[in-house]
C-alpha cells in the first residue's frame, strides 16, 4: 500500500470511529430507541449522505457499536486469565469481569444485549454483524479453553459434558441474571434482594455448580 492509499485509510478509519463514538455518546443521553441517524451526524459534525457511506441504516451502526465493545470486553477477559491459575479460578474471574464490564459500559452492554436479540441476517451477512460474530465465537472458544484447562488441573469437574455447551451455560446464567438487575431493580427492591449481592452470589452459585468435588 501506498503512502497516499495508507493515509486515506487512516482517514476513513478515524471517520469511523469517530461516528461510533458520536453514536455511543447519543445512546449515553438519550437511549438507543430515541437515537437517530441524524443525531448521530450532528453530533460527528458531517453530513447524513456521508454517515450512510459508513453506516447503511441504523442497525449496522448498532453492530458496528457492539463490535467496540466486543473487543473491549474480550481484552478485559484475556488480562483477567492471565491474573489466574487455576482454570476455577479462571472462570470465577471472568463472571466478575463481565459483571464490572456491565456497570462501567451501560451503553456498551445494553447495545450487546439487543444484537443478541436480533436474529441472525440472511442471504449477505453485513461486514459489522459478521466481525460480531467473530468475536463472539471468540469469546465462548476462551471460555472452552479455561474450562478444559481447568478440567486438566482438577479445579473443575470432569463429567460436565461438552465444554462448548457448558460455556454457553454460564455465560446464560451470568448474563440472565445481569438482565433481571438491569431491567427488574423495582422487583428486586420491593423482595429484599440487593443487586450486587445477587451478582456475587450468581457467579458463586455458577462456579460451585462447575468446581471438582472434593
Amino acid at each position: 500500500m501506498n503512502y497516499i492509499a495508507e493515509r486515506r485509510q487512516e482517514e476513513k478509519e478515524r471517520r469511523r470511529a469517530e461516528i461510533l463514538e458520536a453514536a455511543e455518546e447519543v445512546t449515553a443521553a438519550a437511549g438507543w430507541d430515541e437515537l437517530t441517524m441524524d443525531q448521530v451526524a450532528r453530533r460527528a459534525r458531517l453530513s447524513r449522505a456521508l454517515l450512510y457511506v459508513y453506516f447503511k441504516d441504523k442497525a449496522d451502526l448498532m453492530y458496528g457499536i457492539c463490535d467496540r465493545g466486543m473487543l473491549l470486553l474480550r481484552a478485559r477477559f484475556d488480562e483477567t486469565v492471565t491474573r489466574h491459575a487455576r482454570g476455577l479460578d479462571q472462570v470465577t474471574a471472568l463472571g466478575q469481569a463481565y459483571i464490572a464490564f456491565s456497570e462501567e459500559y451501560p451503553v456498551y452492554f445494553d447495545i450487546m444485549a439487543r444484537c443478541q436479540l436480533r436474529e441472525v441476517s440472511s442471504g449477505d451477512v453485513p461486514a459489522n454483524e459478521l466481525a460480531v460474530q467473530a468475536s463472539g465465537d471468540d469469546m465462548t472458544a476462551l471460555i472452552v479453553r479455561v474450562i478444559n484447562s481447568g478440567v486438566r488441573d482438577g479445579s473443575i469437574r470432569n463429567d460436565l459434558g461438552d465444554p462448548t455447551v457448558a460455556a454457553m451455560a454460564l455465560w446464560g446464567f451470568i448474563n440472565g441474571a445481569l438482565q433481571v438487575v438491569t431491567t427488574k431493580a423495582k422487583v428486586l427492591s420491593r423482595t429484599g434482594v440487593d443487586a450486587r449481592h445477587m451478582l456475587e452470589q450468581s457467579v458463586a452459585l455458577a462456579a460451585q455448580a462447575i468446581a471438582a468435588r472434593a
